[in-house]
């Protein structure tokens, strides 16, 4: 670790500002004098638009502009919303509808924008967008994930939006045919929404004639990108920056029709615009997490090894394609489809529907989670129902260290791996042994204990590049700009901390620079756990750059051959010499004579291949039969990250994952009612979890140092919530088993969970 970091658990120094109140939020930073933007939604799910009357509303007090579908086509703006299509089983491109920015002719889900107010406060737009009567013909609300009696797009007949397959469906079939044991199961994944800290909101103004729009959201590029194409403008002429960003979580990762609508109204107005989403409208408009089902099955031989695995899923795509909806539960759900398992055969078929909902897309793993969850859930049916201990059951099928690099079914090449290794850590680390005193100490109080194991694996995804510029600066400090988007995460802290292990720089003289389209040429912004991995990967190439170009000047200063100069992370080094300049001293000298080639140095890295996180989650929980209440009690997960950077950090990461996946276990669901309304729409209806509901979580690490990357890193960011759904769903299960319940189904709310211990008794006679 001497070479690749130090592993220190660097305290985070952006926390300083952040609890202090220091933080700079979009909303902290708009222009003083900006207008401000209400948004008119849709209070019903699915109906036909008719003409809008916006006259009384463009004459209200301190109203500058008023836009509807029919305006915004008037001032040139006919694009819809950027998204990404798969191929579907036959060959065909799967159907992407336009999503408009401003309803057009039908609306299709509560919360769709009819219109958009621009006035001199808010009150006044709030007032003004009050005026506006839209005429709706209500259309019956297709809900399903299936096929819908009416059409939502004419592009997609039946509301299907995809079919997509991965695998040998025929030799799935033969290893089904010859199977000793076949255990099938239906697993629901329930609908999620994210609730991130801040809201969305952006600002947009006309600097010089070009477009800025500041954006609460994951990286600069992808608005960047999709501002210039919905807009018609030149990517030159836009500058989009990103401030302080309170989560983000894959939802801030793909744009929402309200930025463009920001920066149109900047540019028809040539005044700064500001808007800053409500919690209610989150609720009502943010792109949505999860909602899916399966019907899944595993075929084993007679030693209890598996030969083959088909999943059926259908997934709900929301009312329109939202930009990487189709990707989720198709490409980036089968990555990991297999888990750490060697299997023979596997098929996977993938249906998405549309339906009179807000779009789903990606949410804290984006697919990974999805198809871990399903998969442990089948492996603690099958441990359940073939009568063998599940953690025998995964022993028999992990892939073993000597089968490495091995290529999955699914065309995933996983470098490294020593699953057993970590799975024994965390059955001692979680106390195995002892579950059964702590289930009878349980009982004595009245409560049923159960435990779950979740062994999850994933893969990183995104953009495998990032870039790296460092610039020694004239007061002696250090700025590096980097590609990836902090929101929250402390890459302040590691990105500083990382460049201080490489070249021996004082972390709190570097200062990290992120999220300025107009600084930052080209990046891949924050997501799918790529940020640490591929940043420091681009860091290390441009420390080596450094190396390099100082070398030569600093021969000539040492009057040594260049070929003698060493660098030791600290200081230049040459056998003949007693200078031993670090590189602020270079850099100084530098200055001093004139080489300003010295004092800027950038590269560009590619990762050689994707890093796979794994690891074991324990999930012990007590059930109430009384109230059908279920408390988290002991959470404990060991996780190969390979090599850590700054371990606190991680932990963090863990601890944050684990949450958001225990929050989607046992309390957060989306319910709309038959018309298409949200009946989760305040966090009065909708829980997340609150300190109280969760125990302290023990994190140990196991690590396995990745090939595929020179640091041996593997990314953290979502690995907790990965793990986490299966582990607490196994747990109830197991806790209610014995009580006669064979399907326990997320979430698991007191009145869910007394539903289901009440079925198993009457069915029970």
């Amino acid at each position: 670790m001497d070479k690749f970091g130090k592993s220190q658990s660097v305290k985070r120094v952006e926390d300083l500002r952040f609890l202090t109140g220091h933080g700079r939020y979009v909303d902290d930073i708009a222009p003083s004098g900006a207008l401000h933007v209400w948004f008119l939604r849709s209070d019903v799910a699915h109906g036909v638009l008719g003409p809008i009357d916006v006259s009384e509303a463009q004459e209200a007090p301190g109203v500058h502009l008023v836009l509807d579908a029919a305006a915004l086509a008037e001032a040139g703006v006919t694009q819809g919303m950027p998204a990404v299509a798969v191929k579907n089983r036959d060959g065909s491109t799967a159907p992407v509808p336009k999503r408009p920015l401003l309803a057009e002719g039908r609306v299709r889900h509560v919360g769709e924008i009819i219109a958009m107010v621009v006035a001199d406060t808010l009150e006044q737009a709030r007032d003004a967008a009050e005026m506006i009567w839209p005429e709706i013909d209500d259309l019956p609300a297709m809900l399903e994930r299936g096929p819908g009696e009416t059409d939502l797009h004419e592009e997609a007949p039946k509301n299907l939006a995809l079919d997509w397959g991965l695998g040998d469906e025929a030799a799935t079939a033969a290893a089904f045919e010859a199977a000793a044991h076949v255990v099938e199961m239906h697993v629901e994944d329930n609908r999620i929404i994210v609730a991130s800290m801040e809201p969305r909101g952006a600002y947009a103004e006309v600097e010089d004639g070009r477009l800025h729009l500041a954006v609460n959201a994951q990286g600069v590029w992808v608005p960047k990108r999709s501002l210039a194409d919905v807009l018609g403008m030149d990517a030159e002429d836009i500058r989009v920056t990103n401030p302080d960003t309170g989560g983000g979580f894959g939802m801030k990762g793909q744009p929402h029709p309200e930025q463009f609508l920001v920066a149109q109204a900047a540019r028809m107005l040539n005044r700064p615009v500001r808007w800053m989403g409500s919690r209610s409208e989150a609720m009502i408009s943010d792109a949505n997490g999860r909602d899916l089902e399966h019907e899944a099955a595993l075929a084993f031989d007679a030693d209890y090894r598996i030969t083959g695995y088909r999943v059926k899923t259908r997934h709900n795509i929301g009312a329109y394609c939202s930009q990487f909806a189709q990707l989720i539960q198709t490409q980036l759900f089968s990555r990991v489809l297999t888990g750490v398992y060697d299997i023979g055969a596997t098929w996977l078929h993938s249906e998405g529907y549309y339906s009179n909902t807000v779009p789903v897309d990606a949410y804290r793993g984006a697919g990974r989670p999805e198809a871990i969850f399903l998969l442990e859930r089948m492996m603690d049916r099958a441990a359940r129902e073939l009568g063998i201990d599940p953690l025998e059951l995964r022993r028999r099928n992990f892939i073993k260290p000597e089968q490495f690099p091995f290529k999955a079914l699914t065309g995933e090449t996983i470098d490294v791996g020593d699953f057993d290794k970590v799975l024994t850590h965390a059955e001692q680390f979680a106390d195995l042994a002892g579950f059964a005193a702590r289930r009878a100490e349980s009982e004595a109080r009245g409560l049923k204990r159960g435990i779950g194991l979740c062994y999850y694996i994933e893969s990183i995804l995104g953009d495998p590049s990032e870039g790296a510029r460092v610039v020694f600066n004239e007061d002696g400090s250090v700025t590096i700009f980097v590609g990836t988007q902090s929101n929250g995460q402390g890459h302040e802290t590691v990105h500083a901390q990382f460049l201080s292990d490489q070249t021996g720089i004082p972390a709190e003289k570097i200062e990290v620079v992120q999220g300025d389209s107009d600084l930052i040429a080209q990046g891949g912004g924050t997501g799918g756990s790529r940020s640490v991995t591929t940043q420091s990967h681009a860091t290390l190439a441009t420390v080596s750059k450094m190396v390099a170009a100082f070398t030569p000047y600093l021969a000539e200063k040492m009057g040594v051959d260049e070929g003698d100069i060493t660098f030791d992370d600290e200081t230049f080094r040459a056998p003949g010499s007693n200078m031993t300049p670090t590189f602020l001293e270079a850099a100084e000298m530098a200055r001093a004579d004139g080489r300003e080639d010295l004092l800027m140095h950038e590269e560009r890295a590619t990762l050689p291949g994707r890093s796979f996180p794994n690891g074991a989650h324990f999930a012990e929980v007590e059930v109430d039969p009384e109230t059908g209440k279920v408390d988290l009690v002991r959470y404990s997960v060991v996780d190969d990250f390979g090599n850590l950077i700054n371990p606190m950090l991680a932990e963090g990461q863990v601890h944050g994952g684990v949450v958001q996946g225990a929050g989607q276990a046992l309390m957060e669901h989306v319910v709309f009612d038959e018309s298409g309304q949200l009946l989760t729409a305040s966090f009065m209806d909708y829980a997340i979890p609150r300190a109280e509901d969760m125990p302290m979580i023990g994190f140990e690490v196991e690590p396995v140092p990745s090939t595929a990357n020179p640091m041996g890193m593997k990314g953290c960011g979502e690995a907790g919530t990965v793990g986490a759904m299966a582990a607490l769903a196994n747990a109830v299960q197991d806790a209610l088993w014995d009580m006669g319940v064979r399907q326990a189904d997320m979430p698991f709310t007191p009145v869910r969970t007394w539903k289901m211990m009440q079925d198993a008794m009457e069915a029970a006679g």
